[in-house]
């Protein structure tokens, strides 16, 4: 059996409020995060926690600029979600010899 910890870091990243913003706001491109702090009205921290989490799912990349860090969508990890996604809802007939649907 496959071992999906890293599949669910791009699922974490999609679930929460604040993520799904910070997503939409780099739709556009690139951000600072001190743009991404103004627009959304969360602390330094609470952004750093959720950066933190798109990040390590690979969905956003980050770069440090001086004392800020720029943020964007990155292409390769977003495609990596869309395959995960369709790979994991797309039906198959089951092939192995010792599933319980066979039964």
């Amino acid at each position: 059996m496959r071992d999906h910890t890293a599949d669910a870091k791009v699922f974490k990243a999609f679930c929460d409020v604040n993520r799904l913003q910070i997503l939409e706001l780099l739709r556009s491109g690139e951000k600072c995060a001190c743009v991404l702090l103004e627009n959304l009205h969360i602390s330094q921290s609470t952004l750093s926690y959720h950066m933190k989490i798109l990040c390590d799912s690979g969905i956003v990349v980050g770069r440090t600029e001086g004392k800020w860090t720029h943020y964007a969508i990155s292409d390769q990890g977003s495609q990596r979600a869309k395959q995960l996604l369709a790979e994991l809802t797309q039906k198959h007939d089951c092939l192995q010899t010792d599933c319980a649907c066979k039964a």
